[in-house]
């Protein structure tokens, strides 16, 4: 699911923006009262195998995915839970799987290894999805439920650095090009540069709003981009915002923002000449991780 919020009238920043693949909002136990199976046994490590070697042949006329793929406890007690009746994100959220994305595939009449030749002969795409990287399977009589998915992993607090110059990269590099975003047509740009004034102003607005579970240019005690940079001791003329909340990697926030009028428009503004960035993950807020991008002007 996509949301995106129509960006402000205000001079010095624009827009907000929450792009969120489904994923189960907060992790819960599992009820007391459930008689789930024990954890992976020989036979379901051999039925693990016969699946992920079926990923590496590939099906249906296409190629194969070797390796990310691997068995996981908590999927497989979510697939009994759907054997029961529950629904997929019922039962990923009784487990505390916290996903990025998932399929289920039910398939009746393939026991044991034949499991995999179902899988390929009736659930191919499923099965050859890249984005899958974690399997979990319950077998019931002639009846088996499989789950795929997507761990949500977001990037390491000790990775900011790295992620902090990967987005200035990936912003560099769409700012070399005419870009149209929205209604409004932009030349290049020049590259931006990292600054560490910046940086404060969005770390600290990044772990307000992972904190405390919201997506909002306002920050909680009434304050705005232009405010916050300037507690952060950055001396500017111009100050914009974008913000972002579920990407788990530099290049999907990025993205996000390109895609989005009002963020694009921010992104591609010449007159911008620094940028800071943080991200804060809170996996037991709504969306779990939370973006902060500040673009300056210096005075």
């Amino acid at each position: 699911m996509k949301r995106t919020c129509t960006p402000p009238a205000h001079a010095w920043f624009a827009g907000t923006l929450a792009l969120v693949l489904w994923m189960v909002a907060l992790p819960a136990q599992a009820s007391p009262d459930a008689q789930l199976s024990p954890p992976v046994t020989q036979a379901q490590a051999k039925l693990y195998q016969s699946i992920i070697q079926a990923r590496t042949r590939g099906c249906g006329g296409k190629p194969g995915l070797p390796g990310r793929l691997s068995p996981e406890p908590r999927l497989d007690r979510a697939a009994e839970r759907l054997g029961r009746g529950q629904d997929l994100k019922s039962a990923l959220s009784a487990e505390g799987y916290r996903s990025e994305g998932a399929s289920v595939v039910g398939l009746r009449g393939y026991t044991g290894g034949s499991l995999a030749k179902g899988l390929s002969e009736r659930a191919c795409g499923s099965l050859l999805d890249p984005a899958w990287r974690q399997v979990g399977v319950y077998q019931l009589g002639q009846a088996s439920w499989v789950v795929l998915a997507a761990p949500f992993a977001p990037p390491l607090v000790q990775d900011m650095a790295q992620v902090r110059t990967e987005v200035l990269e990936r912003v560099n590099l769409a700012r070399t090009q005419a870009r149209r975003c929205g209604s409004q047509s932009f030349g290049p740009a020049p590259a931006l540069e990292l600054n560490s004034a910046l940086h404060l102003a969005s770390e600290l607005h990044a772990v307000d709003m992972a904190t405390h579970g919201y997506l909002s240019h306002t920050g909680r005690d009434g304050s705005q981009a232009g405010q916050r940079a300037s507690r952060a001791g950055y001396n500017w003329q111009r100050v914009g915002e974008n913000l972002a909340a579920g990407q788990t990697t530099a290049a999907q926030a990025v993205q996000g923002w390109l895609d989005s009028p009002g963020h694009c428009a921010n992104l591609m503004q010449p007159g911008f000449t620094q940028m800071g960035l943080a991200f804060a993950v809170n996996l037991q807020s709504p969306q779990g991780i939370y973006w902060a991008q500040v673009l300056g002007t210096p005075r």
